[in-house]
């Protein structure tokens, strides 16, 4: 029968049985040193450790090899000149220990005696942490990258306060990873941090590759496109969300954290918003809305106008719409799911090219497949345009998850607008307006400022309203304090009165 690795590892139950599961692997090491008069045995992954770290450790334990006082392990401890050093007796503690990249230093006489020194490598870390997805054009461009303690470095760098809590648990049966979550007491909601941490420790996974993964096995409806937590690898979104009263979670080995609860309109709020003048901001973010809904329903309403609803055509307009169309022999259906289809071929294309290569393959290949459609009569102009347009509109919410949801959900509508024309898209839209006034974000209501209505938080929503109005906190979160600062008049002298 074949086991679980969580089950095996439970069945080591004493600090040699650790040892010896371990050294089964051709690049676990073990050293004897003496030290003084105590003979030591030290223990590790030599994959996992820093070895400079290692020779570090070595060197100022062998400086001691004079020192006659040195009788035991805890004399050692005030001669590594590493910091969270560790005691213990635990076989489970320690194997977790050894996997995470630490050195075991145990006493040979007095073998159940441990001293765990973390000192997990550096190798394989990039250090060019702009961010890949999220790019700024103004304010600041840090990024995160795939090591939980530099990420969480770049926090705190930020939010210098005491009442930033970082809780770390372990999640994978084979991974052991760690993953941390971060709030700001005095903030945040105890119920959402509380409710967080139950559904992570919940989890019962094999391999936590990315944060993107506990973003599904903790959402609050799997069968939903919509992304319930953001995703975001920028640092300024992070600490805007924590500072709103937000939870924010983020594993070992992933560039991104999730924070929760989310809206959907954090979707399209872009931390360039609050960089710029409110009016730019609201403007910038008005467009983005449009985009979306122009890229959702564009083509399906190309398809609805040209099978039923000839008559609310202009008569100028439906002249070339006839023209460009009296050659292609599909119905528009067909049409519309042809270009929409070989749009997304460029775009998986271009994203698994090298980034050179996929550039031009976007440019050369829409022009290239464009323009022979065209030619050879599968397709119109018009809807060309049409398409171009809504695969452009599609990239202009700012977090990547949720214009793939919006490519997905331009299926379907043209699917409805095929079959009974703006009556289908209507019912679509009602599907989508209902569906997404069921979700919910860690509890909390998807829709909200507008389902439940709080006016109080419309001033950040469609809109970013300046500074002196966007002092409190959104009331659906239920922060434990609703006012961020108190936005005083300042008194502007003009130079010309004091003349």
């Amino acid at each position: 029968m074949n086991l679980s690795a969580h089950t095996q590892e439970q069945r080591l139950e004493s600090i040699t049985d650790v040892l010896a599961a371990c050294g089964r692997s051709d690049d676990f090491m073990t050293r004897d040193i003496t030290i003084g008069s105590l003979p030591l045995e030290f223990c590790y992954y030599k994959t996992l450790i820093d070895s400079h770290l290692l020779e570090i450790v070595i060197h100022a334990l062998q400086e001691q090899t004079a020192i006659d006082t040195v009788v035991s392990l805890h004399d050692l401890i005030t001669h590594i000149p590493l910091e969270e050093l560790k005691v213990s007796d635990q076989s489970d503690e320690v194997l977790q220990a050894l996997l995470q990249g630490s050195l075991l230093i145990r006493c040979l006489t007095h073998e159940q005696e441990i001293i765990l020194v973390p000192m997990t490598g550096k190798e394989g870390i990039r250090s060019n942490n702009d961010t890949e997805n999220e790019f700024s054009v103004i304010g600041p461009k840090v990024g995160f990258v795939e090591s939980l303690p530099v990420n969480l470095h770049l926090i705190r760098m930020q939010l210098r306060t005491t009442n930033l809590i970082v809780k770390e648990i372990t999640i994978g049966s084979l991974s052991q990873s760690k993953v941390a979550i971060l709030y700001v007491e005095g903030i945040v909601n105890p119920d959402n941090v509380t409710r967080m941490e139950e559904r992570l420790k919940a989890i019962d996974f094999d391999v936590v590759f990315d944060t993107s993964q506990l973003d599904q096995l903790i959402a609050d409806n799997s069968f939903t496109p919509f992304p319930l937590f953001t995703t975001t690898e920028r640092r300024d979104r992070v600490i805007y969300a924590l500072i709103t009263g937000q939870v924010a979670v983020i594993s070992d080995g992933s560039p991104s954290f999730i924070t929760g609860p989310s809206t959907l309109f954090d979707f399209f709020v872009s931390p360039e918003d609050y960089y710029l003048p409110w009016a730019l901001g609201s403007f910038f973010r008005l467009i983005r809305i449009f985009g979306v809904i122009f890229s959702l329903f564009a083509s399906a309403l190309y398809v609805a106008l040209m099978t039923f609803h000839y008559e609310v055509v202009p008569k100028e307009l439906l002249g070339k719409l006839i023209s460009t169309r009296q050659s292609v022999p599909f119905p528009p259906l067909f049409e519309a799911i042809f270009l929409e289809t070989t749009i997304e071929f460029l775009r998986e294309a271009g994203a698994r090219l090298p980034n050179r290569i996929g550039q031009t393959l976007g440019v050369v290949g829409g022009i290239i497949l464009g323009q022979a459609a065209v030619e050879a009569a599968l397709t119109s102009n018009v809807l060309i345009i049409i398409v171009s347009l809504s695969a452009l509109a599609s990239f202009v919410t700012p977090i990547y998850k949720m214009s793939n949801a919006i490519r997905f959900l331009r299926f379907p509508i043209i699917l409805l607008a095929s079959l009974w024309g703006a009556l289908g898209i209507a019912i679509g839209l009602c599907f989508l307006l209902v569906h997404l006034s069921r979700l919910k974000s860690l509890g909390s209501p998807y829709m909200s400022p507008f389902f439940p209505m709080r006016f109080n938080d419309l001033k950040d929503s469609l809109i970013r309203a300046s500074y002196e109005q966007t002092n409190t906190r959104p009331s659906y979160l239920r922060p434990l304090s609703f006012i961020r600062y108190k936005p005083g008049k300042m008194h502007r002298t003009n130079r010309l009165d004091e003349e």
